[in-house]
């Protein structure tokens, strides 16, 4: 994640930031969970990384398929201090 995927995803020109953090909160199914964050400027943006980028950075998981789970959510910034 840290030393590929996010510098790729950084790549691609549309994120300006990346956030990675480790979920302090104890799972029932053990193991360590992590999140990651990326910052864009607007949802055009966003949706145009879905278009042209997604695809191809998603399937560079393949090696690592059943030792994972993944999920997107959409976060819009309502205020920032």
């Amino acid at each position: 994640m840290q030393e590929e995927h996010i510098p790729a995803m950084l790549e691609t020109g549309k994120f300006s930031k990346a956030l990675m953090t480790r979920v302090q909160v104890e799972e029932e199914m053990g193991g360590i969970t992590y999140s990651v964050q990326y910052r864009t400027d607007s949802k055009a943006t966003l949706d145009k990384y879905y278009e042209e980028d997604a695809a191809t950075l998603r399937g560079q998981s393949k090696p690592f398929e059943g030792k994972f789970v993944a999920f997107r959510t959409e976060l819009e910034v309502v205020c920032e201090f």
